[in-house]
């Protein structure tokens, strides 16, 4: 599935079957493993909770359907285009690089009709767009983050200034903060916030001679 984007979709992670985090918007299946702005936003939980038991993650890629409706969409399926394949079928609901993972997955027969596919492979199916899991082991190295955690304990600072408040003299910005937050812009903007006031403050304190 490498280059396959989802987008719309969400994304829990379980560990050892309980959700500690979840989130929703688009995901990248790479050479790798998987990336993107949600995975991203994951990656900090899950880092976290690598070495505490078994890691998962589980991609609903139908969040805007109840299990309900998602079955009445399958039925509606296997009714109107009864003669088709079950592969056939399927390509109708996912991306092409998906359908044969997904298909596999199932256990239902590729070439299998449509009107012979059981409530119980239905369900199967049904279960399986709402709950796609996948094994984390592992993470990509420091160098290739896009993030850190960790860094200079912000009760250590004044916030008004980014001064140091054990260290007079010294100032504090961006990422050597232990400021972590969600993708999309607010590191960034963290960085520059605390870079303008930590630098006007750090003039200001030059300029007074203190």
């Amino acid at each position: 599935m490498m280059g396959l984007s989802l987008r719309n979709v969400e994304v829990r992670l379980l560990l050892d079957g309980q959700e500690v985090a979840r989130d929703f918007g688009e995901m990248l299946f790479t050479h790798y493993g998987v990336s993107g702005p949600i995975i991203l936003t994951l990656s900090g939980p899950a880092v976290a909770r690598l070495e505490q038991g078994r890691l998962e993650m589980s991609i609903n890629l139908k969040p805007a359907l109840s299990p309900e409706k998602l079955d009445a969409r399958l039925r509606r399926d296997l009714d109107q285009f009864g003669k088709q394949t079950f592969r056939k079928l399927v390509k109708g609901l996912l991306p092409q690089k998906m359908v044969d993972v997904v298909v596999a997955r199932s256990g239902i027969p590729p070439d299998k009709p449509g009107h012979q596919i059981t409530a119980v492979e239905r369900k199967r199916l049904r279960e399986l767009l709402h709950d796609f899991r996948l094994t984390i082991v592992g993470h990509r190295s420091l160098r290739e983050a896009i993030v850190t955690a960790g860094g200079v304990d912000t009760r250590e600072i004044e916030p008004r200034t980014m001064a140091s408040r054990l260290v007079q003299g010294l100032y504090f910005a961006g990422e050597v903060l232990d400021v972590q937050a969600d993708t999309g812009g607010f590191n960034l903007q963290a960085a520059f916030s605390t870079g303008y006031v930590a630098g006007r403050s750090a003039a200001r304190f030059v300029t007074q001679g203190k």
